[in-house]
């Protein structure tokens, strides 16, 4: 398999209307700001993209729309979370259906599972569709921890791809990197969490998959760009550029803040699922600052 899962990968937000139905003018918006902006990759319906709020039938339209406005030139990453394997299988299934170039399954949330049964709700994923497969390491969200052990023993199945780590535990991507750099087929390490992107590529891993890209695209391709071009300089400048807008994410219930972001900058992202609301007057105002400090807001 020749896929190669690197670069800046967007985690989309997925744009609402005021009754919590898909905006397609919204989306395809974004879809290319996001491409316009450099990015290199399209990850949709993922935690930023709020899928635990879909029905089966949005999910499908969300991964149509973002794979019809792409046209292939970026490849579009489908979310398919899902609590038990069969559920799972299916959104892969789904994905697969509607043209999607590769999946990103998040670890089961709310059970509590072995590294056994983690490797083989994985494996089983993997067996049921042709795409190449991200795996998704978020213990803050879903408590469950991908192993370094677990995740070189899945590096050897055939479409694993990869693994986005968003722990933020740094010593564990680097084991996660360590473990896997000389595997017998290419096993691709994305920081998901933005202000470690740089970090991640100094050690050998291959990008990332970035709620902040949906705010400042440029800049968080410039992160990579300029350190494969090899302006290492030029990279962490960028990296310390966008720090206060992630810093920024704990003002109000995530993913608003990306959503309110987007609003300051003229794209019209709607609300997010409730209870998540709006931010406070004074954490907009915080926000505002944080975005002119990075130079993505005039």
């Amino acid at each position: 398999m020749n896929f190669e899962a690197k670069g800046i990968i967007t985690a989309m937000v997925t744009p609402l209307t005021a009754d919590y139905k898909i905006h397609e003018k919204g989306l395809r918006k974004l879809v290319n700001y996001m491409i316009d902006g450099g990015v290199h990759g399209l990850f949709v319906v993922g935690t930023s993209g709020e899928f635990y709020g879909f029905s089966p039938e949005q999910r499908r339209d969300a991964f149509q729309i973002c794979i019809d406005e792409a046209k292939g030139r970026v490849p579009v990453y489908a979310g398919v979370n899902g609590i038990t394997t069969a559920e799972a299988v299916g959104y892969a299934q789904m994905a697969e259906e509607a043209g999607a170039d590769a999946i990103s399954v998040l670890t089961p949330m709310f059970i509590s599972v072995t590294q056994a049964e983690l490797y083989q709700h994985y494996a089983d994923i993997a067996a049921s569709t042709k795409l190449p497969m991200l795996l998704y390491n978020n213990v803050g969200k879903t408590n469950v921890n991908i192993g370094v052990d677990t995740v070189v023993k899945l590096s050897k199945i055939k479409n694993i791809v990869g693994v986005k780590d968003s722990s933020g535990d740094f010593t564990l991507t680097s084991e996660y990197i360590r473990n896997t750099y000389q595997a017998e087929k290419p096993f691709y390490v994305l920081s998901g969490r933005d202000t470690l992107i740089h970090a991640c590529l100094c050690y050998g891993g291959h990008g990332a998959i970035t709620a902040c890209a949906n705010i400042a695209p440029r800049l968080m391709a410039d992160i990579y760009d300029k350190y494969v071009s090899g302006d290492v300089a030029g990279s962490l400048e960028a990296q310390y550029r966008i720090a206060p807008v992630r810093m920024a994410f704990n003002l109000g219930s995530f993913p608003t803040i990306l959503k309110e972001s987007l609003e300051l900058l003229g794209i019209d992202a709607g609300p997010c699922f409730a209870p998540v609301g709006p931010m406070s007057i004074e954490s907009k105002e915080l926000l505002k600052k944080a975005l002119i400090q990075a130079g993505v807001l005039n």
